[in-house]
């Protein structure tokens, strides 16, 4: 197999599920730099997706375009039926309950506890403020503690946020999400800074509720071993544009290190037995 070259999405027929992320021609600039180029992707209801590809790739924005946090250049964006890019503030809000976005540094509140923290998921859907736990609704606590049992920290409820690890921290970001009821889930990075025992949980838990709650995942990742484990497809990114898509299943991880340059690939599986080795350290 040869260096991968542009690539277009794969159709999708009916059969094959619902299409709820519908992306045509997508561009980005920034300035002079062009940070996604004529990107198409057509990602399925249920389907769990991993974008690959280097720091500056265009997966961050790739996905900050599909819930209206960065605006596109050029090209079409659809999700859930919608553009993004064309909603006022009040129906864009509407968007992001049901587009879940879990970020790479957890945005949680430190002196929160972490039901706390899930129970700030229902900000956008409530009035007035909300001064600590017993001022939500009974349904609203009982519905973030079942989340929280979700990702195993039922026995970390009134623990606060700051004191948790950085693997707590983000399943807590990952609870709060679920919280929202999300049809869609975004994770850009979500174990970049984690441990590799970590990272296996959280990709794990986003597997699983992927499966459950039959979500779309769209996840990027740097780890391609960490991505051919759990996705259900892959897609990589080089300097802004699409030059793979195909099932995980079908790939090797050679042929999934070729969306890099030589010089990254020889980086990134030194990067990778590092990994293993401070995993296996900490066993």
């Amino acid at each position: 197999m040869g260096e991968p070259g542009p690539v277009s999405s794969p159709e999708i027929s009916e059969a094959d599920g619902e299409t709820v992320v519908d992306i045509s021609g997508l561009t980005k600039r920034f300035g002079a730099t062009v940070a996604v180029n004529d990107v198409d992707l057509k990602v399925r209801r249920g389907e769990l997706l991993v974008l690959i590809g280097l720091s500056g790739a265009g997966k961050s924005t790739l996905l900050r375009c599909l819930n209206g946090l960065v605006t596109p250049t050029g090209g079409h964006v659809e999700i859930l039926g919608v553009d993004p890019a064309q909603l006022g503030k009040r129906d864009l809000r509407q968007l992001r309950q049901r587009v879940g976005f879990i970020f790479q540094q957890f945005g949680l509140v430190g002196r929160l506890t972490a039901l706390g923290n899930v129970l700030a998921g229902s900000v956008g859907r409530i009035w007035g403020p909300r001064y600590d736990i017993s001022s939500y609704s009974q349904e609203m606590r009982r519905s973030a503690l079942e989340q929280l049992d979700r990702v195993g920290l039922g026995d970390k409820l009134y623990q606060r946020a700051d004191t948790l690890s950085g693997g707590q921290q983000q399943r807590v970001a990952i609870a709060r999400t679920l919280f929202q009821h999300p049809e869609i889930v975004l994770a850009d990075e979500p174990v970049a800074s984690l441990d590799p025992e970590s990272s296996e949980q959280v990709m794990e838990i986003l597997f699983k509720v992927c499966r459950e709650d039959n979500l779309t995942v769209m996840c990027s990742l740097h780890q391609v071993d960490l991505a051919l484990g759990w996705a259900d497809r892959m897609v990589g990114l080089r300097a802004g544009g699409l030059v793979l898509d195909s099932p995980a299943h079908s790939l090797s991880n050679e042929e999934a290190m070729k969306v890099y340059s030589a010089e990254d690939r020889a980086r990134l599986r030194a990067e990778e037995r590092h990994d293993r080795s401070r995993s296996e350290i900490g066993r």
